[in-house]
């Protein structure tokens, strides 16, 4: 099997980009396809957190030789798979030598398995996260209608850019007031590209803000399995079948 895979990041912190990896992932399994979630935010790990699975091993025994990636992966309920980063340490963001080349070929490896590999990067634009968006085969950038977070999605998509000229990246508008405003921040960031960089950023979707989002955060519970029919959640359906 030669899978997908698909990258998430963000600029900065705070916009929702371990959320909405989780939801994407969902999305994609109930859309029929075969999905690993890999939590690749060095050192800030937390996606487990956010869906209540138990500790356990995680992607530092990979990187230690301790296990195998397919025995550290765990299943969901809602119908795909994790690879849990580790939280907490900076084990993990000071790899260096082979071990980190054995962390950054991780993704492609795991897409001989799973169709998608949805990589949960971390936030920033420091070596690690931006070899691991320039391997992927699509990298999603997250902003918000923030100009902080606008300047800083520029940023990432800026050096995306110089990293991986052949590969894609397109925009997710997260946290949108509505689907005009999200909109409107697309149009924003695709003329500053357009300006300076001479390409065009494809909209791969709004989500709208959505109170019920923090509830199933709090409740860990996937939002497709809380509130499907909740405006976030039939955003992110809508994001997941654009890339089908």
């Amino acid at each position: 099997m030669n899978g997908r895979v698909i990258a998430v990041a963000s600029g900065k912190g705070g916009v929702g980009k371990t959320w909405l990896s989780i939801t994407l992932a969902h999305a994609l399994s109930q859309a029929g396809r075969r999905v690993l979630l890999l939590d690749a935010d060095f050192g800030l790990a937390n996606a487990d957190v956010q869906l209540g699975l138990a500790p356990g091993l995680d992607l530092s025994a990979v990187v230690s030789g301790r296990a195998r990636a397919e025995d550290v992966v765990r299943p969901h309920p809602a119908g795909f798979h994790l690879l849990p980063g580790r939280a907490g340490t900076g084990l993990l963001a000071g790899l260096s030598g082979a071990a980190l080349e054995a962390v950054l070929a991780l993704p492609r490896r795991l897409a001989g398995t799973w169709e998608d590999v949805v990589v949960d990067l971390g936030a920033g634009v420091e070596a690690p996260q931006r070899r691991l968006a320039a391997e992927a085969d699509l990298l999603l950038v997250i902003a918000t209608e923030e100009p902080t977070s606008l300047t800083d999605a520029y940023a990432v998509l800026k050096l995306h850019a110089q990293d991986a000229p052949a590969r894609e990246a397109r925009l997710v508008v997260n946290l949108a007031a509505s689907a005009a405003v999200g909109q409107r921040v697309h149009a924003t960031l695709e003329t500053a590209m357009r300006r300076f960089l001479g390409r065009g950023l494809t909209l791969a979707g709004v989500v709208r803000r959505d109170a019920r989002v923090p509830d199933a955060i709090r409740r860990q519970t996937p939002l497709l399995t809380r509130h499907p029919a909740s405006p976030a959640a039939l955003d992110v359906t809508a994001l997941a079948r654009s890339l089908l």
